[in-house]
């Protein structure tokens, strides 16, 4: 009887072979034969399921970006349900930051991917920035709760404010990457603006 290959789980191998490469070797490390020595097998193997090192890019975000999804769920049902529009962003913000192994890989991989998209149009167009804009509808969703629940003041640009929170994330992971803050100076960063956009009495609530 034939055996069943499952290749869901032959992607997710190679994926974390072009992590561990990633994060030993920088970017410029993974190649396709990199990765096949990494998960021991064939450059055909590889190949196979991601053709060239711009799909093993894509296909490896694909995969981080889902385990951090599954990480933000798991810290959204340690809260109340629904959240209070402040610890959505904190549980948000909390995950964003690259403060562990699998949060600094995806960070690491991600901003190498938008280094390599200046300049590759193709890389560029690719549907995963859709995740960025994703994640900017769902802040901005929460805070459009927050203000209808009067959390916030009625001038709040919520599409703007959900943009900046995004970015502010990225730009302190890409701070913490490079050793030029600290996870402590990154988190004060955070309150210090959430509580300039909730004030300090949202803070106190949770």
């Amino acid at each position: 009887m034939p055996r069943t290959v499952d290749h869901v789980q032959r992607r997710t191998d190679i994926a974390e072979a072009v992590v561990q490469v990633a994060i030993r070797d920088g970017l410029h490390g993974v190649t396709i034969r990199a990765v096949a020595a990494e998960v021991g097998s064939s450059l055909r193997f590889v190949q196979y399921y991601f053709p060239t090192k711009a799909d093993l890019l894509i296909g490896t975000l694909h995969h981080l970006e889902r385990l951090s999804h599954h990480r933000w769920e798991q810290r959204l049902s340690a809260l109340p349900d629904p959240p209070p529009a402040r610890a959505f962003i904190e549980a948000f913000c909390a995950e964003a930051l690259p403060t562990d192994e699998a949060s600094r890989a995806f960070q690491l991989i991600g901003t190498s991917y938008a280094v390599l998209a200046m300049t590759d149009p193709g890389i560029a167009h690719h549907p995963f920035i859709a995740g960025i804009d994703r994640l900017e509808q769902q802040l901005a969703q929460a805070l459009s709760h927050a203000r209808a629940n009067g959390e916030l003041a009625d001038d709040v640009d919520i599409a703007t404010e959900a943009t900046r929170v995004v970015m502010l994330t990225h730009g302190l992971g890409t701070s913490l990457l490079i050793g030029q803050h600290s996870t402590a100076t990154a988190h004060a960063v955070l309150e210090y603006h959430l509580t300039q956009l909730f004030g300090p009495a949202a803070s106190r609530e949770q």
